[in-house]
């Protein structure tokens, strides 16, 4: 059977699928040349892109700030020891490098090499160092692996972990004094002393059902919590999140290529209005015992606790507490003594709320940081630790879009935000007392996207900047100033072979979406684009509340990829409909609830027709695409807008948004018990019986997030109703498909050939 599986229906698709393969074929067997690559460097190829390292950028970091003095650390590859980095410190005021680890004292005994960094973390006296390593990944992330101590007063360096197997641990962290080192082994918590290397077991029920320390699937997914312990300020006890996943329904997938026969994955997966696990708080003391449970109301099943952590001292943790749907979310103080809970602050949304993670605690725990917007938009407030008062902070028309710092001391609040422009992101600051208006501190002849990782001292930032088709600079700048003190990473060798390349006009827009809502928007045109000629135009969609794909930064494959089909004689364009997390205030993102697949796709061709109109756009030559969220959008324009669209390329839909998970569909959907029409009209699959141009369907069989079975529902409709449409599936590919060798540029030749055969580019009279 040929590696590539593809699905047809008639003697037309027939044709179009052979073509599809020779396509391939030429561009694995031939040469470059003899296939037709060009040599020209101003002219991308896939091969450019996505198997050699041309268009790699700079490596840095992973950098640390450090609490007891302005100055921060980072990796570098070390110029004595083969394959190691040395961990460096700098002074940003002068630039002194003074190399803190060298790589030889990470060289374990019998041993001739380093150990790799995957990640480090300081004790809070920076007399030792954490280091994370041999990492191996668990769903999304890598985040178990092998620990090691490095001691530097007398450079003594132990694994930790006692006995365990290889890569057995996750979430290692130093008590407050430094003396012990917590970490989650099978579902259990662990503590070891460092001077003695006694290894405590803190509990002692986790098994295959019950989670201690870290988190099942859908917490992981969706709220980004992995790492579910935390030590008391004072190091006498640990908190942490319980998970029971019995009853929750087993997700299996089949990995039919790594063994002789099939092996069957299963795990717990709650699809939207199915059974979720019970999870729960508690304090237990770092020698071990009772674990202190919280006493929150509420079925457990039926509510979360996406965020935990101490409350400013070792008496009392602070909990958000979210009902089923995320539109109340209360913020309770656990006693850790007792486990009694007092609501401190609850908001409600008509729609659903965001939890909140910029939590700072104030003048010794009397006051605490809040993000809430109970005024339309994201605004940050001071409110006290009764919840009895609460005060505004920032002020007007914009959304706070991440908390960067607080200054306490100087009494200022560093946040990134971008009220004149939701394509673009930049630093501001207020003060803690909302006195002083709004002052931007990125300057004015700075546009394009920027973040800032700031010292804790708020005197100094990493900062890293791009723009569209622009690679990122990382410089060290001073605040408030912003006085750029040096170039950290220059991407001077990227920054060249992108500029080499051959550019047509790019531009950032708005359309109006028929009912005086302006969307923003980007186009690409060709190097050699004639206005006299008319031109295939591709869209790139997202469209989901999870992510914008109009920004204005540098967008690294995807960028170069969509730089090469303009090369190629087509028009690239984007557009962020209403209900993408663009910084647009409460009512931009929150329209489309209940109508998540509606009101976005109405949008989206709205925007496509206007575009459509221009004189140089082929209205016979539309095409979209997407990945994920993105995927499912494609599908949606392709059933429901048939005559607007021609061509399709759907990478891991959800044909169904039925077959999600909880946390993530329930809160813009509601409950598919209580408003099945609303799930129905928002799933692109029940508009599948529409469909009339080109569609190509790509997933992955090893896909835990988006899982393939709703692929194979969408299969089984287009059958159905006799629509003929192309479909590859990539054997055991998670839902970025990009392991095994060759994938990536696999994928993308397929996209590229597809593309090419159904919706030629170039432009026509």
């Amino acid at each position: 059977m040929p590696a590539q599986s593809t699905w047809v229906f008639d003697r037309e698709t027939v044709v179009k699928s052979m073509r599809i393969v020779l396509g391939l074929l030429l561009l694995t067997w031939v040469t470059a040349p003899l296939a037709g690559q060009s040599t020209d460097p101003s002219l991308l190829t896939l091969e450019r892109i996505y198997a050699s390292p041309e268009f790699f950028g700079e490596r840095f970091g992973p950098a640390c700030w450090l609490e007891t003095a302005s100055a921060y650390t980072t990796l570098e590859t070390s110029e004595t020891a083969r394959e190691g980095r040395d961990i460096v410190r700098y002074n940003p005021a002068t630039g002194t490098r003074t190399i803190m680890v060298p790589a030889s004292r990470l060289i374990p005994r019998g041993q001739t090499r380093p150990l790799g960094i995957a990640n480090y973390t300081w004790s809070e006296d920076g007399r030792k160092l954490l280091i994370f390593t041999n990492t191996r990944r668990v769903w999304r992330a890598n985040t178990r692996g092998d620990y090691w101590v490095l001691t530097l007063d007398n450079w003594e360096l132990q694994q930790l972990g006692g006995s365990s197997e290889p890569a057995a641990l996750m979430f290692a962290k130093f008590s407050p004094d430094g003396t012990r080192v917590g970490y989650v082994r099978e579902n259990n918590i662990f503590v070891e002393d460092l001077a003695s290397g006694q290894v405590n077991q803190v509990t002692t029920d986790g098994s295959a059902t019950i989670v201690n320390g870290t988190s099942d699937w859908v917490y992981e997914e969706e709220f980004f919590l992995r790492d579910c312990f935390r030590w008391s300020p004072d190091g006498t006890l640990i908190a942490y999140w319980q998970f029971d996943t019995e009853g929750v329904n087993e997700f299996r997938m089949i990995n039919n290529t790594d063994s002789l026969y099939p092996r069957i994955i299963s795990f717990p997966y709650p699809k939207a209005g199915e059974t979720n696990s019970a999870a729960r708080v508690g304090v237990v003391h770092a020698d071990g015992g009772e674990t202190v449970w919280m006493h929150i109301d509420g079925d457990a099943r039926d509510t979360y606790i996406p965020w935990m952590e101490w409350a400013a001292n070792s008496d009392a943790v602070v909990i958000q507490h979210l009902n089923r749907l995320q539109n109340t979310n209360s913020l309770l103080l656990g006693n850790a003594s007792d486990g009694s809970v007092q609501a401190i602050i609850t908001e409600t949304d008509d729609a659903w709320l965001d939890v909140v993670s910029d939590l700072n605690w104030l003048d010794d725990g009397s006051h605490f940081t809040w993000v809430s917007e109970r005024d339309g938009w994201r605004h940050l407030y001071v409110v006290s630790r009764s919840g009895e008062k609460v005060r505004l902070v920032t002020d007007g028309e914009y959304d706070v879009v991440s908390v960067q710092a607080v200054d306490e001391q100087g009494g200022w609040v560093y946040f990134i935000a971008s009220p004149d422009n939701p394509t673009q992101r930049y630093l501001y600051r207020v003060s803690l007392t909302g006195d002083d208006g709004l002052e931007r501190l990125t300057p004015s002849n700075e546009t394009g996207t920027h973040s800032y990782q700031i010292s804790h001292d708020a005197i100094w930032a990493i900062h890293r900047r791009s723009s569209f088709g622009v690679p990122a600079i990382t410089d060290l700048v001073q605040l408030p100033a912003r006085q750029v003190a040096r170039i950290l990473v220059q991407n001077s060798a990227l920054r060249e072979n992108v500029a080499a390349l051959a550019t047509g006009e790019m531009e950032f827009f708005r359309v109006d979406n028929g009912a005086g809502v302006l969307l923003d928007c980007w186009i690409m045109k060709p190097p050699d684009f004639d206005a006299s000629k008319q031109y295939p135009v591709l869209f790139y969609v997202y469209g989901e509340p999870w992510g914008q794909t109009v920004t204005d930064s540098w967008g690294g494959g995807t960028y170069l990829w969509h730089l090469m089909l303009t090369q190629q004689g087509y028009i690239v364009a984007s557009v962020d409909n209403r209900g993408t997390p663009a910084p647009r205030g409460r009512d931009w993102r929150k329209v489309i609830y209940r109508k998540i697949g509606v009101y976005a796709s109405a949008d989206q061709a709205a925007a496509a027709r206007e575009i459509a109109e221009r004189p140089y756009i082929d209205p016979d030559r539309v095409g979209i695409w997407g990945w994920s969220g993105g995927g499912s959008m494609t599908l949606n324009m392709m059933f429901r807008y048939p005559d607007l669209y021609s061509t399709g390329m759907a990478v891991a839909p959800v044909p169904d948004i039925r077959y999600y998970d909880t946390i993530y569909q329930e809160p813009y959907m509601g409950l598919p018990q209580d408003n099945p029409r609303d799930y129905s009209e928002a799933s692109p699959i029940t508009f599948a019986d529409r469909l009339e141009g080109n569609l190509l369907v790509v997933h992955g069989t090893g896909d835990d997030n988006v899982h393939y079975q709703g692929t194979e529902a969408l299969i089984n409709r287009l059958i159905a109703a006799n629509k003929r449409f192309t479909m590859m599936a990539y054997p055991n590919r998670s839902h970025g498909i990009y392991e095994g060798r060759g994938t990536t540029l696999h994928l993308r030749t397929l996209l590229t050939e597809y593309l090419k055969t159904n919706m030629p580019g170039g432009g026509e009279n």
